[in-house]
């Protein structure tokens, strides 16, 4: 199969004869003769291999470098430069650049470089994706967004202190996990530091303190052995709090004394332990609104948020769409046997186009829906047909409090009035319990204590 590959040089006459010699070598070949023709063709497809001139009518190629690569993070560049500008072949290998020519161009050395920069770039994935397979995470996109380029930025530099805590705010299905592990994996040097995920909504009010913290034989009636709590397993590494909303009053109290000292006993214990785990925690939750109403502990809010990072939503970086879903293709690709899908024009028109309201999760779970459901070389994501544009997904969203919900002729109690707040969300949802939990932006575990069934 030819590799699809952009070449930009104003030069219509080296750019005639290369393109033949290219198309000979098995490139599948796009011509632009300005910046402002290789955004375009960029726009309608991503190339394996672009072919770069520096001097161009409407700009710098090598000031272009870095939206390229931003754009295009996987592409592989060969940069052209005037013959003997050794300065700015070294800058566009900075930049992102695979490899360079000096000019006058000879045709088997762009063909040669060329090939050997694909390679070079197929096989830097390959190792990529191996590693991450085996490590148990996905491989991370880099950002095209300048609001996700400061998060990664923020992250680079939180990895050299080892043990500062982390608070990650923001919406269902941002990404909050991915981020955690991209952090473990900037701090820990060897890939050998442990990485412990836990749910905090999930556990059972009874036994999240044995399960953080561990306990000692006889602690309790069924506790035969003792036993090592995550905090411990987690030594040396990330301890990655999910919805850490959702902890006990009594548990967060301890936890504080553990970010404080990094000490703590077992449940049940006298001795204390010590363990130099690094507490990444994450919630989707207003943590200051739970604070108010005494749901979560002020010092402990402040003891998180030493690095406090907030991650905007999918739609508030629209940037970020076009390259996670080529990332996230080539993994689904992987997984489901289906590597050489592509893209096509109307799938890129419909990722544009739509509100993402389940942020980086929904995006995932539309491609692979997408891969099993249309056989297609080129996926076209018909289930994204007729959806609601993100022009106007915040006009039509329904309100925060629907009018005419309730009827409430006298002053009820809050919690009979959530109640039926939740249960009006689950008649809307059609009794589809998980859709309403997300809904309301609620665990599963907390959304059937607000029901009442639990």
């Amino acid at each position: 199969m030819s590799l699809p590959a952009l070449l930009v040089d104003d030069d219509r006459a080296f750019s005639s004869i290369a393109a033949v010699a290219l198309q000979r070598e098995g490139f599948s070949l796009t011509v632009a003769h300005s910046l402002h023709e290789a955004r375009a063709s960029l726009a309608k497809a991503t190339p394996a291999l672009v072919v770069l001139d520096r001097r161009l009518p409407d700009g710098d190629g090598l000031a272009f470098l870095p939206e390229l690569k931003a754009h295009a993070p996987g592409v592989a560049v060969v940069m052209v430069t005037a013959h003997g500008d050794i300065a700015s072949a070294v800058d566009a290998v900075r930049a992102g650049a695979a490899d360079y020519l000096a000019k006058p161009v000879e045709l088997a050395d762009l063909v040669l470089r060329a090939r050997r920069a694909v390679d070079a770039t197929r096989l830097r994935d390959r190792l990529e994706t191996a590693e991450a397979e085996l490590s148990g995470r996905r491989r991370l996109v880099p950002p095209a967004s300048a609001a996700m380029q400061r998060v990664f930025a923020m992250l680079e530099r939180i990895a050299a202190s080892p043990r500062s805590p982390v608070l990650l705010l923001g919406e269902t299905g941002v990404g909050k996990e991915q981020l955690a592990r991209h952090l473990h994996a900037l701090a820990s040097k060897d890939g050998g530091a442990p990485f412990v995920h836990i749910n905090c909504a999930a556990l059972p009010e009874q036994t999240v303190e044995s399960e953080l913290f561990g306990h000692e034989k006889g602690a309790f009636t069924d506790a035969r052995t003792a036993r090592r709590g995550l905090v411990e397993v987690a030594h040396g590494g990330v301890l990655f709090l999910d919805e850490v909303g959702e902890l006990p009053l009594p548990l967060q109290a301890k936890l504080l004394t553990f970010l404080d000292s990094g000490r703590f006993r077992r449940l049940g214990g006298t001795t204390e332990q010590t363990s130099t785990a690094r507490i990444v925690a994450a919630t989707n939750r207003d943590l200051p609104k739970q604070m108010t109403g005494g749901g979560f502990r002020e010092d402990l809010w402040f003891r998180l948020g030493v690095f406090r990072i907030d991650i905007p939503p999918l739609r508030k970086r629209r940037e970020d769409v076009l390259p996670l879903a080529e990332g996230m293709l080539a993994d689904l690709g992987r997984e489901l046997g289906r590597r050489d899908v592509t893209l096509g024009a109307k799938a890129r028109a419909r990722l544009a186009a739509y509100a993402f309201p389940g942020n980086v999760r929904e995006l995932r779970n539309i491609l692979e829906r997408a891969l099993v459901l249309e056989p297609g070389p080129e996926l076209e994501l018909e289930v994204l047909a007729g959806a609601l544009p993100a022009s106007s997904a915040a006009a039509e969203a329904p309100a925060a409090v629907p009018p005419g919900a309730f009827s409430v002729t006298e002053p009820v109690p809050m919690e009979d009035l959530e109640r039926a707040y939740v249960r009006w969300v689950l008649e809307r949802q059609g009794g589809r319990r998980m859709e309403a939990a997300k809904a309301l932006g609620l665990s599963y575990p907390t959304f059937l204590k607000r029901l009442g069934d639990a």
